[in-house]
């Protein structure tokens, strides 16, 4: 399959590209032979950091020089000129409030050929696991008629994350694995299918882990369930309701 040249998107890539290499990092792939080299597939990774996608994209287009096209959420598409790059690379706006028109835009993507790509867990965990995962990428799957192929990133939250300020210490050469599982076919019940993705994406988070060469004991960026000071699931969860509780009250003034 031949891919039509888009010069911004590549552009992009190649900003993307010298600010990792400008940190020093050389992540680590396991699996990349399971991306996909033609074709639809919904690409569904982790969410522990703010620079994921990017890196997914940087070992996706070193494998096989394809594109992912992105769900993000529709105040990123508001802001000038993010919003108009963002669109030029065909990534998908998602309004919280009125999806219906994402999800549409992106079952006719996957049914063209694209990867789309997603975070379930729709925010980034600051416990550093997964949390329960919406349904939707095991609902685009099905009704694309695509395979969903899940990823689990550890390091990533090194360079950026949720609550905690990192520093040029912790992003210089930060070890990044990328683990890619086998593409999964999804169909029938959307609760079921996505409770076995988030199956397939922890133990693909334990290869991880497992491969990460640094001692992750009374670290920040380490669960407490390894030995990390993160913060706990439940303590996570109370601050992303106290978090959006604010919102909702700064909405009404």
């Amino acid at each position: 399959m031949k891919y039509r040249n888009e010069p911004i998107y590549t552009g992009a890539i190649a900003v993307g590209r010298a600010f990792f290499g400008a940190l020093g990092l050389k992540p680590v792939v396991i699996g990349a032979e399971h991306l996909p080299d033609e074709g639809g597939a919904v690409v569904a990774m982790t969410h522990f950091g703010y620079m994921e996608f990017a890196l997914v994209e940087w070992v996706t287009w070193l494998h096989n020089r394809r594109r992912i096209r992105f769900m993000a959420k529709k105040p990123v598409f508001d802001k000038k000129p993010v919003g108009a790059l963002m669109r030029n690379m065909k990534h998908i706006s998602v309004d919280m409030k009125a999806g219906a028109g994402a999800y549409a835009a992106a079952v006719t993507a996957l049914q063209a050929g694209e990867l789309i790509g997603v975070f379930p867990e729709a925010g980034v965990s600051a416990s550093f696991t997964i949390r329960d995962l919406k349904t939707g990428a095991a609902r685009l799957a099905a009704e694309a008629g695509v395979p969903l192929v899940p990823i689990a990133i550890w390091g990533g939250q090194r360079l950026m994350t949720k609550g905690h300020k990192t520093t040029m210490r912790d992003r210089f050469r930060a070890p990044i694995i990328i683990v890619v599982g086998e593409p999964m076919t999804v169909s029938g019940d959307p609760v079921a299918e996505t409770a076995r993705l988030k199956a397939e994406m922890e133990s693909l988070l334990v290869t991880a882990q497992e491969a990460f060469p640094l001692d992750g004991t009374g670290q920040w960026w380490q669960p407490r369930h390894l030995g990390g000071t993160a913060l706990t699931p439940e303590q996570s969860a109370a601050e992303e309701e106290a978090r959006l509780k604010r919102r909702a009250e700064a909405a009404k003034r």
